[in-house]
């Protein structure tokens, strides 16, 4: 178990002033069986009304609009979490279990493709080739270490709305390419995986109370009798440096942030994350 305080702050400048901002963020951690959320809270600059709500997916939203000229506006998302370890027993499913009704009928979203999760046919056949003999946990791991190994992580080649396909294509990407793709090479052989966002605290070393620069990251969670989190960039299981903030089908159901102006032109935009070990 850790005990992690995690703030986020975005910051967007504008050339000229804008006249009106609506927006939605999603950047307060989850509260669920793995995961204690002990605080949190979110300023704005300008400051201006909140108002929240659990979207479909189960992610918490605040939503927030400024409607008085500005050309500054900055986010700042604190929350203390309290995360647990990692489950090491392996859940014990078949395959007919998992291509059966009552999976299916549970889990029909996390296994349909979508614009950024669909793989290309050389990346199912080698799902497919990878999964045979194994059992779908351990298949489950054998997917991701195995498209993970055909991808080199390269910031800046890719943006969070890019097709698994193209990642594939460039055999380049970053952290949600890699769950995109590997999201996609599960559900072509039947597995349920969802895509996750959140924080990884980036130092096993920092000691408790410094803070250190963190992470926004995206890995992701299959089931094969329960969900199961793993890190396929870091090819491990997700564990108490891993803060989950909001689960979806792909990266646009969790955006951090997200919304529409009036004016301004084109922002300079700047994001932190700092995250401090309390135990």
């Amino acid at each position: 178990m850790s005990l992690v305080r995690v703030v986020h702050r975005t910051a967007f400048s504008y050339p000229a002033s804008v006249t009106a901002s609506y927006n939605e963020a999603r950047m307060r951690p989850v509260d669920d069986d793995f995961q204690t959320l002990r605080s949190s809270r979110m300023t704005i600059s300008p400051h201006t009304w909140t108002d929240a709500y659990e979207d479909y997916w189960g992610t918490a939203v605040t939503i927030f609009e400024v409607l008085q000229p500005h050309e500054d506006l900055e986010i700042v998302a604190e929350a203390t979490v309290e995360v647990a370890d990692v489950v090491e027993d392996r859940p014990q499913v078949e395959w007919e279990e998992l291509g059966g009704r009552a999976v299916l009928d549970a889990h029909v979203q996390f296994l349909a493709a979508t614009p950024t999760t669909a793989v290309p046919d050389e990346v199912a056949a080698l799902a497919l080739e990878v999964a045979a003999g194994r059992p779908p946990a351990e298949a489950a791991e054998a997917i991701c270490l195995a498209v993970r190994d055909r991808l080199e992580y390269v910031p800046g080649v890719t943006t969070v709305h890019t097709p698994a396909v193209d990642a594939w294509a460039a055999r380049e990407g970053v952290c949600q390419d890699m769950a995109h793709l590997a999201i996609g090479a599960l559900r072509s052989v039947g597995i349920p995986a969802r895509y996750v966002s959140g924080y990884l605290h980036p130092r096993a070393d920092a000691a408790v109370g410094v803070p250190v620069v963190g992470e926004s990251h995206a890995w992701l969670e299959w089931w094969a009798g329960r969900w199961v989190a793993y890190d396929p960039t870091n090819r491990r299981f997700a564990g108490a440096d891993h803060v989950v903030v909001g689960r979806g089908r792909q990266y646009g159901d969790v955006p951090p942030l997200k919304g529409v102006f009036a004016g301004g032109g084109a922002s300079d935009l700047e994001v932190t994350v700092e995250m401090t070990r309390l135990a």
